[in-house]
């Protein structure tokens, strides 16, 4: 059986995001799943915007189902290439722009986080913060 991450261990992680995403002025919306992509912990910062909730619930849901970053879907997803419709899947729940990673431990996924609110390049930003403090956790 795969160990999943903590409460206490998915708060410490969106500290860490909130931490980030308030050095850029940007209110956020962090979720943190388990290997499976359910929900674990969510915090949605003051200010946030609504639509961020299910959107970072997603993005860390997409990063668990397809064990990926979902950056990296989205070129693949584009008209023409491989995986297009891809986001139209699994009842809307494929994220395919950035903002989800998965947290490994010894080469498994074990958990994941997502986070929406800003620009992708935002949304990246904060949510890589908050997979920084999994990597010194797990070191």
């Amino acid at each position: 059986m795969v160990e999943s991450i903590s409460l206490e261990t998915a708060t410490e992680l969106i500290e860490a995001a909130e931490e980030k995403a308030e050095e850029i002025d940007n209110p956020m919306v962090v979720t943190v799943a388990n290997s499976e992509g359910n929900l674990i912990a969510q915090h949605r910062m003051d200010g946030a915007w609504l639509a961020s909730v299910s959107i970072s619930r997603n993005k860390a849901y997409t990063a668990a189902a397809l064990e990926t970053p979902t950056h990296e879907l989205a070129e693949s997803s584009e008209p023409g290439n491989s995986l297009y419709g891809l986001q139209t899947t699994d009842n809307g729940r494929i994220v395919v722009f950035g903002g989800g990673y998965p947290l490994e431990r010894d080469g498994e996924i074990v958990g994941t986080i997502g986070v929406s609110g800003g620009a992708v390049s935002q949304d990246r930003a904060v949510a890589e913060a908050g997979v920084e403090r999994w990597n010194e956790r797990t070191e």
